[in-house]
């Protein structure tokens, strides 16, 4: 977890600068962030490239949609792949290895293990840098927030899929 801390930094603070203004980028530190519950979940997914880390990400079976430990509002009870979406969670790209297909790989690593215990629908509170790469994987847009927990209001968009793998 120590060595994530720095990528998920950098990945907020660069991967946002065309996107949000220096104060919602700030305010985006009380939002994102690693949720532990993921690693304990073993549902978590760690990319390398050439040695070092180039990006994370999963997937929950649990109802949180969004943020990292220090975030409020978390809820850990477990979600019925019947009905529910399974939640993908805390992507985060190094700002040196991004467009390299790291956060696809993750995306398609965490739908088909989703789709292994058989979630049929994905789910994502995406950021407006993570947008376009959610739809080119087909995620569409279900609905756009602002979440202004950190300060300044940060946009974001509820995104959902079908499972296809």
């Amino acid at each position: 977890m120590p060595a994530l801390e720095p990528l998920i930094a950098a990945a907020i603070a660069e991967n946002q600068k065309d996107f949000l203004t220096p104060s919602q980028i700030a305010s985006s530190n009380a939002i994102m962030g690693l949720d532990t519950q993921l690693i304990s979940d073993k549902t978590y997914f760690v990319i390398e490239e050439d040695g070092q880390i180039a990006g994370c990400g999963g997937w929950s079976r649990r109802a949180t949609l969004y943020g990292g430990d220090h975030s409020t509002g978390r809820d850990a009870g477990l979600l019925d792949p019947s009905k529910d979406p399974a939640k993908v969670r805390a992507m985060y790209t190094h700002p040196a290895h991004t467009r390299r297909g790291i956060g696809r790989l993750i995306l398609s690593l965490c739908e088909q293990a989703a789709a292994a215990e058989g979630f049929t629908t994905l789910e994502l509170m995406g950021t407006l840098s993570g947008q376009p790469l959610y739809e080119a994987y087909g995620f569409h847009v279900v609905e756009q927030v602002e979440d202004a927990r950190g300060g300044a209001p940060v946009p974001l968009v509820r995104m959902r899929k079908k499972v296809t793998s």
